[in-house]
């Protein structure tokens, strides 16, 4: 079956997804879920929820897709029983010591594997499927319409939504430069703030006031703005058959921040869409205009393709929102003729009474250079049709040509909130036909107390949530093609040193493997592992789970560093039972995280869940790393400059190199300096930043001299790293 999968953080979207045809929905639970500003569902709401979805046919899914510390399993586990209790039909998780964890107390559990987790390839969906026995795999959004193939596990794709511009999992810019962490749901947005580009001398090549100054014909080779990190919106509405015929099994909509009415309008035009391409009938140029249109009158920052398209339409500016960071609405029309509180504006769309038109007004060329864009925003006073000139109140001035953007639909708006009060009113229906409860009390009440705080322990419920009801677990149903699933596979003992030889000349010396794995990549990791064959390195470094099969193929040593992300001695013992010789933990981590992994590690006492055997002993003695914990330097670590950068296929020293970057981007930064050659190799800019040329300023800390190293790498790859 495909399915067509919304987001909900709150009951009333998770209602309008129904109402608008969604065949699944997923929802947030507590405080493990990657949105920490949305607390998301209770688990009264849940189970009310899950009875109002069954009822019309849809699944829903609970995310609990943040990395895991270990003091913090179990009550994650706990949790995922109870969301199981109350009806949820899978779960999504990121971490792949809490899949471990989930698999052997929960058997029959569905789990779907979250973007975070990083599958760019279908050596990683099928490593997935393989190893950590899920039944889906969300795949990373920047992959081609051609990379999406088919393995016969689930793949799970991005169709529509606001786009993180670092891959999922691998952004540490949040947590190392403000304290609070994207992996842990609690991202600060630093890709939507203001920047400059500047070279080594402090020059302004983009962003900032780069445009000061210059002529008209230089300024309008460039994209005009500073928000040079911010991506535009996803729309794969033009590839829907495309993603089908690929194999896409679930097409995804993100927004789990975003209102009600934006969930029903986004829904209903996708649902149309799918719809008629499972028919064999994909809809026309002029209907999915029409579509378009409609998906504008609701928030985006723009729309692009790119990354679905593949290749420099994916790295380029197009792909960007340079201009600002918030809705960008759509464009109906520009104003003839600026009048006394007014403006005559000529509309090219249709317009209702109620919305709201925002009209950038740019001041003209005589204007002095201090004077501020006004975009005001006002409400439209009557229905209007295209081709019609009506006079619309402002009170500010505005420039004859300005724009007028539709950034709110007042009759989307009362749609959606019709058919969320119908679908409110069924579910209390609902609700009556099950009187006496279907979930237990104990879990529900419990819920009521503390489902939005950290952890519900299962000693807290004073009921095995795992196990209440199990009769609602028939929706939970696990879709495994070819049989059972295997185990986390037994992998070779873990060799506590280095292997002597090869030309290293530090003990912790290995190829690194980069944190991007997509299929152009895997040469590259097979070369890699040439070369430790050849002996000019003793291992190589595994970033990305789509390199481990390769290189477990190879047989050649390997250890393991971030963006694959260990959190807690389960996913480390994961690793290490694959045949990791040495883990290296993420500089998010704290002294005290990275104590308690070597702890949880060295105790026998702590058992092996994924087995229920006492660690043997060469798990226990497994080497935990880290290359520069945060707060502290690690015993294990030497202190160096964070701006060394490195690359796939360098040799490095991981102990030393401090090398993480904050962002890696498929797009290329530094097509903010203007048109694109499309020949990265020789690019004189890219050139430039490995020379050490290019640095990121953000806007509001400029005073304080603070500066990003710009790394742009041959496949058009930019990396951001500390100064």
């Amino acid at each position: 079956m495909v399915e067509l999968l919304a987001p909900a953080g709150t009951p009333d979207a998770l209602r309008a997804a129904i109402a608008a045809g969604a065949d699944a929905v997923y929802v947030g639970l507590g405080s493990f879920n990657a949105r920490a500003a949305n607390g998301g569902f209770s688990l009264a709401e849940l189970s009310s929820a899950c009875v109002l979805a069954h009822a019309h046919g849809a699944r829903v899914y609970v995310t609990l897709n943040v990395y895991v510390r270990d003091d913090e399993l179990g009550d994650a586990v706990a949790l995922a029983g109870s969301a199981l209790a109350a009806g949820a039909d899978a779960l999504i998780v990121a971490d792949m010591g809490l899949i471990t964890r989930i698999r052997a107390a929960l058997p029959d559990a569905e789990l779907h594997l979250s973007t975070q987790a990083g599958a760019q390839c279908a050596a990683a969906v099928d490593f997935a499927a393989r190893e950590l026995g899920v039944e889906r795999v969300t795949c990373a959004r920047e992959l081609s319409v051609a990379e999406l193939c088919a393995t016969g596990v689930e793949i799970e794709a991005f169709c529509h939504g606001a786009i993180c511009i670092c891959y999922s999992g691998a952004c540490s810019y949040s947590a190392l430069m403000r304290g609070r962490s994207a992996n842990r749901g609690d991202c600060t947005q630093p890709c939507r703030l203001a920047y400059e580009l500047q070279d080594g001398s402090g020059a302004v090549l983009a962003g900032g006031a780069w445009e000061r100054g210059r002529a008209a014909e230089e300024q309008a080779m460039r994209p005009d703005g500073d928000r040079l990190l911010c991506p535009r919106d996803y729309l794969g509405i033009r590839h829907i058959a495309e993603m089908l015929e690929a194999g896409v099994s679930a097409f995804k909509i993100e927004g789990r921040m975003k209102s009600p009415d934006y969930v029903y309008n986004v829904v209903r035009c996708y649902r149309e869409a799918l719809d008629a391409a499972l028919a064999g009938r994909p809809l026309g140029d002029i209907e999915l205009d029409g579509l378009e249109a409609c998906l504008a009158r609701s928030f985006s920052r723009g729309f692009t393709s790119g990354y679905l398209e593949g290749g420099h339409a994916a790295t380029g500016s197009d792909l960007m929102s340079v201009e600002r960071a918030i809705n960008q609405g759509l464009r109906v029309g520009h104003v003839v003729e600026p009048r006394y509180e007014g403006a005559l504006v000529a509309f090219d769309c249709e317009v209702a009474a109620g919305d709201m038109l925002e009209i950038r007004s740019i001041p003209g060329p005589d204007a002095p250079a201090d004077v501020p864009k006004r975009w005001p925003i006002v409400p439209c006073p009557r229905d209007v049709a295209s081709g019609e000139e009506v006079l619309i109140p402002c009170k500010r001035k505005v420039e004859a040509g300005s724009a007028v953007h539709v950034v709110r639909s007042a009759s989307t708006i009362l749609e959606a909130e019709a058919a969320v009060r119908e679908m409110r009113e069924e579910e209390v229906r609902l609700a009556a036909a099950e009187s006496g409860g279907v979930a237990p009390e104990a879990c529900l009440e419990a819920s009521e107390a503390g489902a939005g705080r950290e952890g519900i322990a299962a000693s807290e419920l004073g009921v095995d949530c795992a196990s209440a009801e199990p009769a609602r677990f028939a929706h939970a149903r696990r879709r495994r093609e070819n049989g059972a699933v295997s185990e986390p596979g037994a992998g070779g003992a873990c060799t506590v040193e280095p292997s002597a030889g090869g030309a290293c000349k530090s003990p912790h010396t290995a190829v690194d493997l980069g944190e991007v794995c997509r299929l152009g990549d895997l040469e590259g990791v097979r070369v890699a592992c040439e070369r430790v064959v050849r002996g000019e390195a003793p291992a190589v470094v595994v970033r990305n789970i789509g390199q481990i099969p390769t290189v477990r193929a190879a047989g050649v040593p390997w250890e393991v560093g971030s963006p694959l992300q260990v959190w807690n001695a389960e996913t480390a013992r994961v690793l290490v039972r694959l045949g990791a010789r040495r883990v290296w933990l993420p500089e998010e981590l704290t002294m005290e995280d990275l104590a308690s992994v070597r702890a949880q590690m060295e105790d026998p006492a702590s058992g092996d869940p994924a087995t229920g055997d006492p660690v043997p002993a060469e798990l226990a003695s497994a080497r935990m790393h880290c290359a520069g914990a945060a707060g502290a330097s690690s015993a294990e670590s030497a202190e160096s400059p964070h701006a060394v950068e490195r690359h796939p296929g360098d040799i490095v020293d991981i102990a030393a190199d401090g090398s993480t970057p904050l962002m890696i981007t498929e797009h290329c930064l530094l097509t903010a300096e203007g048109p694109c050659s499309n020949n990265c190799p020789t690019c004189p800019r890219r050139l430039a930043s490995q020379a050490g040329d290019r640095f990121l300023v953000e806007l509001d800390r400029k005073s304080s001299g603070a500066r990003l190293a710009v790394r742009v790498d041959e496949k058009g790859r930019t990396r951001l790293y500390r100064m």
